[in-house]
Order: C-alpha cells, then structure tokens, then sequence
C-alpha cells in the first residue's frame, strides 16, 4: 500500500498482505461483496453502537514493523485503540475518516519520487556504453 502526503510529492510505502489489500481494494473500487467481510461487520457494529470513527494514524515505526491507533468517539470520550496500519485504513476507508501519519513516520520511512533529471543521469551511463 502506497499513502501519499497531501502536501507534497512524499509517498509511504507500507507492505500490507493480500487480504488486506483486497479489503481495501473492494471498498475504494466500489465493489460490495455479497457478505460483509470482517472490516465491514467491524464498521457495521460501531455505527450501530454509535461510535464514531474519528481518525486513523500511522504513528510509529518499530523495527521495520508500523503501527497505527483508531480514535473513536464513545459516549462523549475519545478513546485509542492499537491497530496494524491496514486495518486501521481499511476501517477508514468504510468510515469516511481521516487518514494521518506522525511526522517522526514521514521522516523515517517516506520517500520522494526521482526527478527526471536524475534518472536520466542514472541512464546515461548506459548510453555510453
């Protein structure tokens, strides 16, 4: 999965599995599978207990492993709740909420796509040959 800032050109590569992917896949594509699928009984049964998903966020990165927390409005509280980063945008996605990641995260592990410029110096090497 590929997050990318709003403001910039910076992108954040998280590797996530299939299923997860596929779980995201389905909702941002439009496609309703006959039966819900577990990230859609989990938003199915926030709503009908009348909580509300506030926020995701990518919020650490530990040994090449990343973490995420939902915020979740309960009775009038928020309240934190530890997530894998593709459950917790896979819930997102289904919720229509915002999707952050911590600045210490971008830092570490965000990456800015090549200039033409420099690619095309990359291959040149290859052109004098």
């Amino acid at each position: 999965m590929i997050l990318k800032e709003k403001e910039t050109d910076r992108y954040l590569p998280i590797w996530i599995g299939i299923y997860e992917a596929n779980a995201i896949a389905l909702k941002i594509t439009g496609i309703t599978p006959e039966r819900p699928i577990t990230h859609d009984l989990l938003a199915n049964i926030l709503q009908s207990a009348e909580m509300r998903l506030k926020k995701i966020q990518v919020t650490s990165l530990t040994n090449e492993v990343f973490f995420a927390r939902l915020f979740l409005a309960v009775n009038g509280k928020e309240v934190e709740i530890d997530s894998r980063p593709s459950d917790a945008i896979a819930l997102a996605v289904r919720m229509t909420c915002p999707i952050l990641v911590s600045q210490d995260v971008l830092d570490k592990a965000g990456v800015f796509p090549e200039k033409e410029e420099e690619e095309e110096d990359k291959l040149s090497i290859f052109k004098e040959l």
